[in-house]
């Protein structure tokens, strides 16, 4: 499998993070292993997209990558700065430590030497390593979550399969928005010796609905009313995302106009919520009888409303 990060998520070297964020979103959006729950193969490119893109979305790791100071699984060259540091001039030698080098110094020094570059080993060389155990953090990991629209908005729980084939439970908070990164501390890869495992970066994206709509911390719907309605006044019954709740139509509404119900929006971390904005629609019946017609043509020919006069006036 191609383990260049730039090739896997199919963009250029040159590629702004903008770029490589979205390629990583259509990727990790169809190879979800929700979408492929029996494929092998497809997880695999999951796995590889998610390892990419934490390698590129980080700046300074991209930075460090491109500057071959880590490989593409985000580990230190450390034989690359254990040559710097020892080769000195003479390169053909840079392996050979020279006569008396390993006598002038002995097995214990030697074994510090090698143990900054290569990790504080068990045991001794000779003995089945170095003195000390090498500890490196592991690897974070990169996660792509669709969320409904209401449960983005009240907050919930998911069990999620993660691209190294771990199952775990996130914690969805209330008013969570479209694009939101999620950090989940410990929960990445298993570090290396006694290294801190690494933590679970998940991006989500807040699926429409059919109702609601989201503006910062409001909710908007459009509310479809009656003839009758809108000409009597009435009281309601209007979804919010917290429940239903009554609202009273003022006599004489019009299409467009707008109620505002306090406190029915996105509720926030502080315990305010925004508002939500109910705009009225009067829709008639698909078939109108007789007994309409005749009642619109009586107020027409009494009323003489232009509810167009004020536009030509301006116009």
């Amino acid at each position: 499998m191609n383990n260049d990060p730039y090739k896997i998520l199919g963009v250029p070297k040159t590629a702004t993070q903008d770029e490589i964020k979205k390629a990583y979103r259509k990727l990790a959006k169809s190879l979800h292993p929700d979408l492929h729950p029996d494929d092998a193969a497809k997880l695999e490119q999951f796995k590889a997209v998610s390892a990419a893109y934490d390698l590129l979305g980080d700046p300074e790791k991209r930075r460090r990558f491109d500057a071959g100071e880590i490989d593409a699984s985000g580990h230190e060259r450390a034989e690359r700065q254990f040559y710097h540091h020892y080769a000195g001039q003479d390169a053909g030698r840079r392996y050979d430590p020279g006569p008396g080098f390993g006598d002038a110094m002995g097995d214990e020094d030697l074994s510090d030497i090698f143990a900054q570059f290569f990790g504080d080993r068990t045991g001794g060389p000779g003995q089945g390593g170095f003195r000390r155990a090498y500890h490196a953090r592991g690897q974070d990991i990169r996660y792509h979550l669709d969320v409904d629209f209401l449960d983005a908005a009240r907050g919930t729980r998911r069990s999620v399969t993660m691209p190294d084939g771990h199952t775990i439970e996130i914690a969805i908070p209330p008013g969570l928005r479209d694009g939101q990164t999620l950090r989940l501390r410990g929960k990445g890869g298993p570090g290396t010796g006694q290294g801190e495992p690494g933590d679970a970066f998940v991006t989500v994206s807040v699926r429409p609905h059919p109702v609601f709509t989201r503006e910062g911390d409001d909710i908007e719907i459009e509310l479809p009313i009656t003839f009758d309605e809108a000409v009597l006044g009435a009281k309601v019954e209007v979804p919010t995302v917290s429940g239903t709740v009554s609202a009273t139509i003022p006599k004489g509404a019009s299409s467009g106009q707008r109620l505002r119900l306090r406190g029915k929006g996105i509720r926030r971390p502080d315990g305010k919520a925004g508002d939500q904005i109910v705009r009225l629609k009067i829709v008639l019946p698909k078939r109108i009888d007789a007994g309409m017609e005749e009642l619109a043509r009586h107020w027409r020919d009494k009323a003489g409303f232009d509810p167009r006069e004020d536009m030509r006036r301006m116009t």
